[in-house]
Formats: C-alpha cells, structure tokens, sequence
C-alpha cells in the first residue's frame, strides 16, 4: 500500500475516532453520580475496547462494505464512542449508492441509537427521547448524502478517465492506421515506379549474359539500355523519396492514359516483344487513365520477369458509358534466364486501385504455357461529358 493510502486511512480513522469523542463525553457527563461508580467500569473500558474494535473493523470496509457497516452499526448499541466509527461506515457504504444496502445499516444505526441511552442509566424527559431519534435520523441521512456524493464523484471521475484512456487507444490505432496506410503507400510508389524499370534491367542483363551470339552492336545497345535503365530508376526513385521527405514538395505528375504507347516503346527498346492496340474513342477521367497505366506497367514488368523472350499482347479498349478493358498476354517463355526476386506487392497493389476503382482484375495462366492479365474498369459517361 502506498503511504498516501495508509495515510489517508490513518486520517479518516482518526475522524471517525473523534467525531464519536462528544458523545461519549456527553454521556459521562450525564450519568448520574450515585451510579458513576456501577457504570463507570464499562465507561472507562468497555466503552472504548468496543470502538476499538469497530476501528479495527473498519480497516476491511472496502472489501466487505455491507458486512462491515452492518457489524459497526450493530456494535455502537454497546459504545457511545463508536457513533463515529458507525457514521464513517455508513457514509463508506454509501458511495456505493446501493439504496437497499444503505436503508438496511441506516436502520440497524438508528436503533443503535436508541439502544445506547440504555447502556447507562441516564434520566431523560420523554421529548428527549424523540430528539435523540431525530438527531440519529439526521446524522445519518448527512453520512448518506456525503457518501453518495463521494460516489457520484468517484463515477464520474471514473467515467472521465474511461474516456480519456478510451479517446487515446482510439488516437492511437488512427496512428496505427495512418502508419499502415503511409506504408502500404510507399511500398506500392516504390513498386510501381522501381519494378517495371529494375525488370528491364534485369531482363536485358539476362540476356546479355546468356546469349553469346550476340554482335558487338546489339552487345552495346544492351549495355547502354540497362545503363540509360538504371539512370532513370535512380532518378525516379529520387523523385519519390523527395515527396516523402518533404511534405512542402508537390508530387510529380502522374501517369495517365496517353503515355502508354511510350511506356510500350521503353518496354519494346529494352529488348521486350510487345503489340500495343488501343480503341479508345476519347479521353477517360485521370483517375481511369491513371490505373489503365499501372495495369499495362504491371503487365509488362511480370512478362519481363517470368517470361523472357515471350511476345507480349497488349490491348486497351473502352468506350464512354461502357467499360474500360485492359489485357495483357504474353506467351510462354522462349529463353532461360536468373528471373529476379519478387516483391509480391505488384499484383495486391494493382488489385487495390482496381477495387477503389470499382473494377476487377483476374490473372491466370493460359493453355500454351503463357499468362493473361486482364482487367476490367467502369467508364462512366459523364466523366466524358465533363472531360468534353
């Protein structure tokens, strides 16, 4: 127990033990003087030996407080010194604010009260009787009215603190949350701008390495293609860190529908076999534009790296109040090669701006040996009608 405890229990016990002082002053002062030698034995000793233990009893009130409040109120009928000691009970019971438990020890007080007169052999006229009764009643209804605004307190203090710890857990899975979502972020920027680039460098080394029929000329463009390669990772790897960092830094401008035939020009100049067919009357919203670009980009980064030397079938077609349908096909591969590490990021990212998009995707293996990424995108037709 801490010593702030042990001296607030301290404190309280001495209250309890001086607030009964005047009652039992009281009747020692009017207790007749031929019967102070019969009644001043129990007086002087049993008196307080009852308060005594009411005290002691007092010390587990917060653990058995029905028990303790019912004994204390019940042992001050011997013990004008333990009216304190039954009000401190009575008002710890109290804060609970359990009426039938607070009128069950309110009443065995009371009694109590009226009992005590009879401890010693004092005259009172028969008014007094009424006015001790009154003044029992009034006691204990003020120990009850501290007490159950001691647990009113107490519950609302209680109730504040559950908010409080209630307020900071939320705050703190928001954090959580926003960490989550600022990471997941990240690893699909990274992804989307290093993986397509690093799968061409890797693919061309490949082929570098493997094939050594290769003249000095075709040997050169490939050095020159991962070299021009690797420059534009660390550049566009640059550019995303710096938006990271800085939060002043605007983000560069993101892709859209019309750099696709570029996007399969770098993939076909890095040694890639790729058709493009596009049939797209119009210009969609940038935010279609945006996912046709990443699909294509994905579909393209997964050939290089699983499908050396395979053709590639690129299609994207749509139509204004209609759908936006991507494909990506390659055939099987026609050359061995190390394929590079996988993040597994490519396809769960894509799939998630596919859903926010309220698209679908579907990949599979096909019967030749190859594999076929399709997906399909809403294209509403005010999105035209606005863009017009």
């Amino acid at each position: 127990m801490k010593w702030f405890e042990v001296w607030q229990q301290a404190w309280r016990l001495a209250a309890a033990a001086a607030l009964g002082i005047p009652s039992w002053l009281l009747a020692g002062i009017m207790l007749p003087p031929e019967h102070a030698a019969e009644a001043g034995s129990w007086f002087a000793t049993g008196d307080p030996l009852v308060a005594l233990g009411c005290l002691i009893a007092l010390l587990r009130r917060q653990r058995f407080p029905l028990a303790v409040a019912t004994v204390v109120a019940t042992a001050s009928t011997a013990s004008t010194l333990a009216t304190g000691a039954a009000l401190l009970a009575l008002c710890s019971l109290s804060t609970r604010r359990r009426p039938l438990e607070i009128g069950v020890v309110v009443v065995a007080y009371v009694a109590a009260s009226q009992t005590a007169v009879e401890l010693y052999p004092i005259e009172m006229p028969s008014a007094s009787t009424w006015l001790l009764l009154a003044s029992s009643a009034l006691t204990a209804g003020t120990a009850v009215a501290v007490g159950a605004a001691i647990g009113a307190r107490r519950a609302e203090v209680l109730s504040l603190r559950e908010r409080a710890e209630s307020a900071e857990r939320e705050q703190a899975a928001r954090a959580a949350q926003a960490r989550a979502v600022e990471r997941n972020r990240i690893a699909r920027e990274m992804h989307d701008v290093l993986a397509h680039r690093i799968s061409l460098v890797a693919m061309q080394a490949g082929v570098l390495d493997h094939r050594r029929d290769l003249s000095a000329e075709e040997n050169q463009v490939l050095i020159r293609g991962i070299a021009d390669g690797s420059q534009q990772a660390l550049e566009e790897l640059r550019d995303v860190l710096g938006v990271l960092r800085a939060e002043d830094v605007p983000e560069p401008p993101q892709p859209s529908l019309d750099p696709i035939p570029e996007l399969v020009a770098d993939a076909r100049a890095s040694g890639l076999d790729v058709a493009l067919t596009t049939a797209v009357p119009g210009e969609p919203s940038d935010a279609i534009g945006r996912t046709c670009y990443r699909i294509v980009q994905e579909g393209l980064t997964n050939a290089a790296k699983h499908a050396p030397g395979a053709h590639v079938r690129v299609a994207v077609e749509g139509e204004p109040g209609a759908d936006m349908r991507i494909s990506v096909r390659n055939s099987a591969a026609t050359t061995t090669t190390a394929r590079p590490p996988t993040s597994g990021f490519g396809l769960l990212g894509l799939t998630e701006r596919i859903s926010l998009a309220g698209g679908e995707l579907s990949h599979r293996p096909t019967s030749d040996g190859g594999y076929v990424l399709t997906a399909r995108l809403p294209w509403p037709r005010h999105d035209h009608e606005k863009r017009a």
